[in-house]
């Protein structure tokens, strides 16, 4: 199986590897408070809707 990230543009390879770490960090920075897991994963899951939106409105 190949990379699907090889497949992509560099500046979408690279906007979508920002936003994953951007959500990982996040998530740690949430378990770490002792968050209740399914109160981190909705926030996350925010995150990643506006995230996912944010280029269908971009010009």
């Amino acid at each position: 199986m190949t990379d699907r990230w090889a497949l992509a543009p560099a500046t979408v390879a690279a906007r979508s590897d920002a936003g994953n770490r951007r959500l990982h960090h996040r998530w740690q920075v949430l378990t770490a408070h002792k968050m209740k897991h399914t109160i981190a994963n909705t926030a996350i899951a925010r995150e990643l809707a506006g995230w996912c939106w944010s280029p269908a409105v971009m010009d």
